[in-house]
Order: C-alpha cells, then sequence, then structure tokens
C-alpha cells in the first residue's frame, strides 16, 4: 500500500474498571501520562501516519473525548488576554486543522470486533487504520502506525503489530502463529484469541495497533460471539486469513500497557525521564525510593 493512513479508528467506548474509581468520571483514555491524557499520544501517532479523519468509536456516557478535542473558548480567550502565548498554543494545537473528529456511539458493548464494526459508515471500504489509546507506543522516528501502513504490501492485506509476552500471559492476548522472517514482518498462519499458555501457538501477542483493509467489516458482520461472549477482532482477522494476506510486524518502539495501573506508571516515569525539566528531580526520586 505505501500510503498514509487516511481514516484511523479509536475505540473507546470502555468502561476502564481496572482504574476505578477514578474512571467513574474519568474516561481511561484521559489518563494523564504528564500533561498529555492517553488519547492525544494515540491522536498524534495517528496524524503522523497521515490520518485525516479520526473515528472514536464512544459510548452515550462518555463526552470526556468529544470536549478535549473542542474548542474551550472561555478558557482560550483567558490565556490569550493573560499573554500566556505557549499555554494557548498548547490548547488550540490538540490536531491539525485538516484534521476532523467524528465519534460514532457504540451502543452496546459487544466486543472489540463491533466497535470496529461501527465505524463501518464513515471508513466505507478503504484501508484504515485502529488505534488502543491504552497501548503507548513511544519512540523517537516514524511511530508505529505509520512504520506499519509503510510497510503494507497492498490495500486487501492486513497488519498487525506484534510483541513477544511471557508464555504465562498469552491469556490475555490474542496471539499469532507466524511463518520465520528475516525482518520486521511475517505472514501470520493462524491466529487465536486469548488461548491458555499450554495450548498457545507462540508467545507472540497482538497489541493495540492494526492496519485493515476495508473487507474486514464485511467479515465482522459474519462473526459470531466469540470468547467472552464479544465479537472479536481476532476472529475476522482469522477469516482474512482464509482468502487474504496478514502480516504480523514488530514495531520499532516500546509499548506501556496503560491499561494497567502499572503500565501507567512506567510510562509517566519514562515521558518524565525524557523531559529535560523533571528528568534529574524524577531520577533522584527513584533512586531514594
Amino acid at each position: 500500500m505505501n500510503a498514509p493512513l487516511r481514516k484511523v479508528v479509536f475505540p473507546v467506548a470502555g468502561l476502564g474498571t481496572r482504574f476505578l474509581p477514578a474512571s467513574k468520571v474519568v474516561a481511561k483514555e484521559m489518563l494523564p501520562v504528564l500533561d498529555k491524557p492517553l488519547i492525544q499520544y494515540a491522536v498524534d501517532e495517528a496524524v503522523d501516519a497521515g490520518a485525516d479523519t479520526l473515528v472514536f468509536i464512544t459510548s452515550r456516557y462518555k463526552h470526556a473525548i468529544a470536549d478535549y478535542f473542542d474548542t474551550a473558548y472561555e478558557l482560550e480567550q483567558k490565556l490569550e488576554r493573560s499573554g500566556k502565548r505557549e499555554l494557548l498554543a498548547a490548547v488550540r494545537d490538540l490536531i491539525p486543522r485538516n484534521v476532523r473528529c467524528v465519534y460514532v456511539t457504540q451502543s452496546e458493548a459487544l466486543g472489540l470486533g463491533h466497535a470496529v464494526l461501527c465505524a463501518k459508515p464513515v471508513i466505507g471500504d478503504e484501508p484504515f487504520g485502529v488505534i488502543l489509546p491504552d497501548d503507548l507506543i513511544w519512540n523517537r522516528g516514524a511511530g508505529a502506525l505509520r512504520q506499519m501502513a509503510q510497510f503494507a504490501p497492498s490495500r486487501d492485506a492486513g497488519v498487525i503489530a506484534v510483541e513477544e509476552v511471557p508464555r504465562d500471559e498469552t491469556h490475555k492476548y490474542g496471539i499469532v502463529d507466524a511463518e520465520s522472517g528475516d525482518g520486521r514482518a511475517a505472514r501470520v498462519r493462524h491466529v487465536v484469541e486469548k488461548p491458555k499458555p499450554e495450548v498457545a501457538p507462540s508467545n507472540l501477542a497482538i497489541v493495540g495497533r492494526y492496519v485493515l483493509p476495508g473487507r474486514i467489516f464485511e467479515l465482522l458482520e459474519k462473526t459470531t460471539p466469540g470468547a467472552g461472549g464479544e465479537i472479536q477482532l481476532t476472529d475476522a482477522i482469522a477469516a482474512l486469513l482464509r482468502d487474504g494476506d496478514v502480516h504480523a510486524f514488530r514495531f520499532d518502539g516500546t509499548r506501556f500497557d496503560c491499561g494497567s495501573k502499572l503500565g501507567l506508571v512506567q510510562a509517566t516515569l519514562h515521558f518524565a525521564l525524557q523531559d529535560p525539566a523533571l528528568a534529574d528531580a524524577t531520577r533522584a526520586f527513584v533512586k531514594s525510593a
């Protein structure tokens, strides 16, 4: 494909129960890593990949993300009157002016596959990206999604981000069996959702980045509920394998599982250590803890 992804989907309708009671009133995607919420890191990565349409699959109870990307007139006017130009720019420049946000309500929480399917009216039949904001991926060069889009061999191929996980954690992930490859990518032979360690085909886990062909929607519509009684995106990818091309891609970058408390703490410490204004104090604090 080797072309920018115009549209990227963000499934953000989940309840974030691991962060209760905070997530009762704060969407988990709005939890901060330093001074930016998780959703901002995800959006920045999508824009880096070439996206001009951001599709948020949300629930009728979650308004914080739409509010965050909306214009805050009173705040902007106050910052402008106070001459706080840097803060004003930070508030105004959350997304480039040529990028639009589209919000689609997922009426019932029926799984990741169902959430992606909700984006069909916006995506149409073109290739698109999916980012799970819980997985924050950091690197100094091209973002993970851009790496994947640049690799995709055709507009009909799927590309899924993978990394090795401990064998006893395979039940937390979609797991792939891939051909041996000599580079970052390998053709997928088989994929299974959350297998027990003793039956997992490997310890190569799917993490929260996908580049998918528009045909995935047709397959999702035919997918019956699987693990957990939900419509699993992994099952539709398995169907795509039967007559299509799917590649497992080892991205360049460090993933933080910010869907967990430990992952969010690790990400916060990492970004603090990358900030010249915070690095020394953070390092001293960690050493003294």
